[in-house]
């Protein structure tokens, strides 16, 4: 093998709806791809963001501050509990992840139907962790309390979304940022609420992932964040994230489809990619390095891929991150490249 074969999307796509994302994808990929997500479209297109707007609005949690801190229509103020209220007496609003998916699916379905998709591809659900959204918006002394509330109120929504896809036809992913965080940068400026992090971390990805029903694909992004098409820091090499993902594979209690794991513009050089080479991937799991970036292309993503091919023989392509932050004008180039420095399936 001389090249990657086949390509993921991590997640967001910077094109206007569903339809016009899953129709634009399928023209440009659906030979690469085995999944195909919805591009995190409305309010989603900011990860995370919109969490703060709906998990805010529970009874009982209030937001800190007397003016909104605006991003487009989202609110980033941070949420507490309000006084005197007891967090399991809380009843939480729909997060906005299985209406969204539901939705999707029937525009998804409709596209298989007509032959826009193409038959045995799965519909692709990206689901954030709850120690993601905790970790964020939640003040510092109520994180431990609210976690949860909010881990059981995703668990709600993706139930929702196995009761309405057909299992053979989803695939759900579970996006790991701010685990990275906690990780790399522990006096930065996301502070964990427990102690032990790597176990802590790990122990609770392994928990969403029992969530999911064998006969459901499930596969992970890890990632170091995406503001400004930048890391929150940037990985030294591959050596956290590849323990990090050897970890989840021995000890989550079903088969993992796949691993996305980042890769820096920068990084051609073999050690960032040398820890690849102790990865103990089972035939079934894919790997997905994130080595296609839009600011060099097909050339920087080929001189990225040799050097990895090096430490990982078998692996498809990826952005690092989802890319429904940059220019919407790069979207389609972007795409081109995937196909163009990968292999079909």
């Amino acid at each position: 093998m001389n090249q990657p074969q086949g390509a993921h999307l991590v997640g967001s796509i910077n094109l206007d709806d569903a339809e016009t994302t899953m129709r634009t994808v399928a023209g440009l990929l659906g030979t690469h791809l085995r999944r195909i997500p919805d591009g995190e479209v409305g309010d989603r297109f900011h990860w995370i963001v919109f969490q703060a707007d709906r998990f805010g609005a529970t009874p009982g949690l209030e937001r800190v501050g007397d003016e909104p801190v605006l991003m487009r229509n989202l609110d980033l103020r941070p949420i507490q509990v309000a006084d005197g209220v007891d967090p399991a007496s809380l009843v939480v609003p729909p997060l906005g992840y299985a209406s969204a998916a539901i939705a999707s699916w029937a525009v998804f379905r409709r596209l298989r139907d007509e032959g826009v998709i193409a038959p045995g591809t799965r519909f692709q659900v990206c689901l954030p962790t709850a120690t993601a959204v905790v970790g964020t918006f939640v003040v510092p002394d109520d994180r431990e309390r609210l976690e949860p509330v909010y881990r059981d109120a995703l668990h709600r929504e993706l139930d929702q979304i196995l009761a309405a896809v057909p299992h053979d036809d989803l695939a759900i992913q579970w996006d790991v940022a701010l685990e990275f965080s906690y990780i790399e940068d522990p006096a930065g400026r996301f502070q964990p609420w427990f102690e032990d992090v790597w176990p802590a971390v790990t122990s609770r990805v392994v928990e969403h992932t029992a969530w999911v029903p064998d006969d459901v694909e499930v596969g992970y992004h890890l990632c170091y964040g995406d503001v400004g098409e930048k890391h929150f820091i940037e990985p030294t090499d591959t050596a956290n994230l590849v323990r990090f993902a050897q970890t989840l594979l021995d000890e989550v209690p079903r088969p993992v489809a796949w691993v996305h794991l980042p890769v820096p513009i920068e990084r051609d050089d073999d050690a960032y990619y040398a820890p690849l080479s102790s990865l103990r991937l089972p035939e079934t799991t894919e790997l997905y390095l994130g080595l296609v970036h839009r600011e060099d292309g097909v050339e920087g993503a080929r001189r990225r891929i040799d050097v990895a091919l090096r430490h990982a023989p078998r692996f498809g392509v990826a952005t690092e991150c989802g890319f429904g932050r940059a220019p919407s004008d790069q979207t389609g180039p972007l795409l081109s490249t995937h196909a163009q420095v990968a292999d079909a399936r």
